[in-house]
């Protein structure tokens, strides 16, 4: 924690205000030092060891926040789930009324200085990680883009304060599942009018339900990856689209209405939406000619590869792109939960290589998008050895690490060395993990 002998530490700390609770830090943190109510997302300074992991994958930055701290006083995790703001940083005056000496002082500030070097001890320390057996999925993926990626503009409007949002009109809002289900899935389309918000396929936006919770605050927002390309979901139009499942039950089945998703699947044409962001530096796929493409995605994680797909699909319509190999590995319970899944079957098969896996399919065996992607590894092999194929993993958390594993064996069987791999996928940008 950097504490220095009379027990000065450099305590991490999340801004509520610009943080949009994607639990990117939480699902990044390889110590379980961050945790989250409803409310706040918090780091623990008892268990926090300033590896950095965290850092560079939050979309808004505002991850990246430190205070010179008495340990004796140092924020708790339960006040810090209380805070709307960040508290100001303490004087010198006031660090010296709490018993810290002035050179004490100046060396923790210091030590918590080099965040450079940090982030390379925790790229080492992540690659080395990637050769053990029982590796942290998270230890291979990338933290930057692709090295011909587009650049992304991010944080263009932001949650501090009403004036700093932009509001979008609803100029589209259909069901993509299958009518009769209760968790059903709708695709939403905002127009932004005149106002500039230029998106690309892999990042996300933030959406601020209104009125406020049960305290009486105003909702924080909610995250949703974009679901169109970058020229728009209507090409030659300002707007974007969403792929947004209703929420009736949290992750162990009690009944919950989701705030932010219920408000977006009952939203009527003309409704107006305050959104934040673009946000996503890191999530976005090639440019050069001939990259291939691998996309695994679970139900709503299905909204970025949507995006690249269609991006992919338009390039080839123009014929200014020679395109390498699409893959998709899709999943989900059924195919009536499955979104777009009538659009997907229109789609050329020498354009895309589509692999559909259902886990509750009445009478048939349980099959995940791992079980697919090891049925195919023939046709993946080559591509985890070529330095031109990027890999895209999008859904819940929990198949993170089956996708991963799966990847690994793969490898090995085809006669690969997994740590070289697994270096490739991380320093050349080339495996990208966004779950939640």
């Amino acid at each position: 924690m950097g504490a220095s002998d009379n027990g000065l530490i450099r305590q991490h700390l999340i801004d509520p205000e610009i943080c949009i609770r994607c639990n990117t830090c939480e699902a990044t943190c390889p110590i379980g030092a961050i945790t989250h109510d409803s409310r706040n997302y918090v780091v623990n300074a008892d268990i926090c060891n300033h590896c950095m992991a965290c850092v560079p994958p939050c979309p808004t930055g505002s991850i990246d926040n430190w205070r010179n701290m008495p340990r004796s006083i140092a924020y708790s995790v339960d006040s810090q789930l209380t805070w709307d703001s960040l508290p100001a940083e303490l004087s010198t005056q006031e660090l010296e009324a709490a018993g810290v000496a002035s050179n004490d002082l100046a060396s923790a500030q210091a030590a918590g200085a080099d965040v450079a070097h940090a982030r390379l001890i925790a790229d080492t320390l992540a690659t080395q990680q990637s050769e053990q057996p029982g590796f942290d999925a998270s230890a291979v993926a990338a933290m930057m883009p692709p090295w011909s990626a587009a650049h992304p503009y991010t944080n263009l409007y932001g949650p501090r304060a009403p004036e700093t949002s932009i509001k979008a009109t609803v100029v589209g809002n259909a069901r993509v599942t299958a009518v009769g289900r209760d968790y059903d899935t709708h695709h939403i389309v905002l127009d932004f009018g005149g106002m500039p918000f230029p998106v690309l396929e892999g990042q996300s936006i933030g959406i601020v339900p209104p009125g406020v919770d049960a305290l009486g605050r105003a909702h924080h927002p909610r995250q949703y990856s974009i679901a169109s390309p970058r020229n728009g979901e209507r090409p030659g139009y300002n707007n974007l689209s969403l792929t947004v499942k209703r929420v009736l039950e949290d992750h162990q089945g009690r009944p919950v209405r989701g705030v932010a998703s219920n408000y977006l699947c009952d939203l009527q044409l003309g409704d107006t939406v305050e959104v934040i962001g673009p946000f996503g530096a890191s999530f976005l796929m090639p440019n050069h000619p001939k990259s291939h493409v691998v996309m695994i995605c679970t139900g709503t994680g299905s909204a970025p590869m949507r995006a690249m797909t269609e991006w992919r699909r338009r390039l080839r319509r123009s014929g200014k792109f020679e395109s390498g190999k699409l893959m998709l590995f899709f999943g989900a319970r059924t195919q009536e939960d499955l979104p777009y899944f009538g659009p997907l079957q229109s789609l050329p098969r020498d354009f895309i290589d589509i692999n559909l896996a259902f886990s509750r399919t009445p009478t048939q065996p349980r099959q995940y998008v791992q079980d697919l992607m090891r049925a195919r590894a023939a046709d993946l092999a080559p591509l985890l050895a070529d330095r031109n194929a990027y890999f895209y993993v999008c859904g819940l958390k929990a198949m993170e690490e089956g996708v991963v594993l799966a990847l690994q064996d793969i490898a090995r069987e085809a006669g690969l060395d997994w740590s070289e791999v697994a270096n490739s996928l991380r320093r050349d940008a080339r495996l990208h993990l966004e779950t939640y």
